[in-house]
């Protein structure tokens, strides 16, 4: 399984969620590959789970897309809140 985290410009913002994406991962026992990007780049990428602020990855959903809507990137339990139900 493949999550990319998705910010404006894959800057600081990204590559910190990307961190707590994986840490959210570990505590919930599951294992998955996780990478960051910018918006534009993310357009051409394939991935299982597409997650990031609201603003942003709203821009992604294609209505094919698993999108996560993410409030406080900062918030570990927000985000496991938000994929364990995706993760299989």
């Amino acid at each position: 399984m493949k999550i990319l985290v998705v910010c404006g410009n894959s800057l600081g913002s990204s590559f910190i969620m990307e961190l707590n994406v994986k840490k959210a991962l570990l505590e919930l026992g599951k294992d998955a590959e996780v990478a960051h990007t910018d918006l534009a780049s993310a357009r051409a990428e394939q991935a299982d789970i597409y997650i990031g602020a609201g603003d942003i990855i709203d821009q992604l959903d294609n209505g094919n897309r698993t999108i996560v809507r993410i409030v406080n990137m900062m918030s570990i339990s927000e985000i496991q809140s938000k994929l364990e139900p995706l993760l299989h």
